[in-house]
């Protein structure tokens, strides 16, 4: 279990997962055994599904030994008011075939209303969107939720670096611990891994591996999240909900970790009015930097061809005045 720091702005904090499916489920255990929050909330539009879950949870506490009280809720905003970290998961998973785009309509409705709400009953809130096509949807949230970019932003390149990591892991034999890694642009099979800034225990990873090993891992990670669903029938949930708790973390102990997410971008890159990855610098206000690296023509190529893509789905999003009005 996560040692507890003495910072007493970790103290006295709320945090709601909306959506109590696997993402969510995942996310709001992980939140409360790391003891993230005095009080988890779980909601759900289905009736007592949330509750059955956070039950669940809680009755894991003696097990586990935390002391994050859990609540369940059925639709009921009213009991996420006061919320310092709303986590965003709801919408329909990828099915077999599906590519994200596919969903864009209906989850886009979906996270509307969701961010809506969230922000009627916690205006301060700092707003982490894992709905799939996540970039855009996180795009949705920002539009709704008007409120500053730096406090609305998604959970991907966590997600990506950390399956990037785990393929390294097991081709060099090294502990996932020791590898760290940046990713950019989009969440999908145009995202950018880069080896450049890749290192095993400080060690660029070009040293310790062979460029064909290392394409094919690169690849591998692009089409990451279409491997788990191709071998479940259905999108991933222990790495993408933990990866979303990891930046709760994050932002409640106000820990200033270095995490590539879904960042508003104003000219940073050389790219304008877009959501895309992005290496930041996360704590308590949510995103406190922007980092800009200094990217080769290659990598900023890709980054560009990435943008494109996320860039005319947001576009689509921008055509359904339901959604964006």
């Amino acid at each position: 279990m996560r040692k507890q720091p003495s910072n007493p702005r970790t103290f006295r904090m709320k945090v709601t997962v909306v959506g109590a499916g696997n993402v969510g489920a995942t996310c709001a255990d992980a939140v409360a055994r790391w003891e993230l929050a005095n009080e988890v909330v779980l909601l759900d539009i289905k009736e007592g599904f949330a509750e059955g879950k956070a039950l669940d949870i809680w009755q894991t506490a003696p097990i586990n030994l935390f002391d994050s009280r859990l609540v369940g809720s059925t639709n009921d905003y009213a009991k996420t008011a006061g919320s310092d970290v709303v986590v965003i998961t709801s919408g329909l998973p990828r099915k077999p075939g599906m590519s994200r785009d596919d969903l864009i309509a209906t989850n886009a409705a979906i996270v509307k209303s969701v961010t809506e709400n969230v922000v009627k009953h916690s205006p301060n809130a700092i707003i982490i969107v894992v709905s799939n096509p996540l970039d855009v949807m996180t795009y949705c949230a920002y539009v709704n939720s008007k409120l500053p970019s730096t406090k609305v932003f998604g959970m991907a390149g966590i997600l990506d670096t950390a399956r990037y990591r785990a393929f390294l892991a097991t081709e060099l034999g090294v502990s996932p611990k020791d590898i760290q890694a940046v990713l950019m642009g989009g969440h999908g099979d145009t995202m950018v891994p880069l080896p450049r800034y890749t290192t095993v225990g400080g060690i660029p990873v070009t040293e310790l591996i062979a460029k064909d090993k290392l394409d094919a891992i690169v690849d591998r990670t692009k089409k990451g999240g279409g491997e788990i669903v191709n071998l479940l029938g259905t999108s991933a949930w222990y790495a993408p909900g933990t990866a979303a708790a990891q930046m709760v973390e994050a932002i409640v102990r106000d820990q200033k970790r270095v995490f590539p997410c879904c960042v508003w971008l104003q000219g940073e890159y050389g790219l304008k009015d877009i959501y895309m990855g992005a290496p930041v610098i996360l704590g308590r206000n949510g995103i406190e930097r922007i980092i800009e690296l200094k990217l080769n023509n290659e990598e900023m190529e890709l980054c560009q061809a990435s943008a494109k893509s996320v860039k005319e789905v947001m576009d689509v999003l921008d055509k359904m005045n339901s959604v964006t009005a």
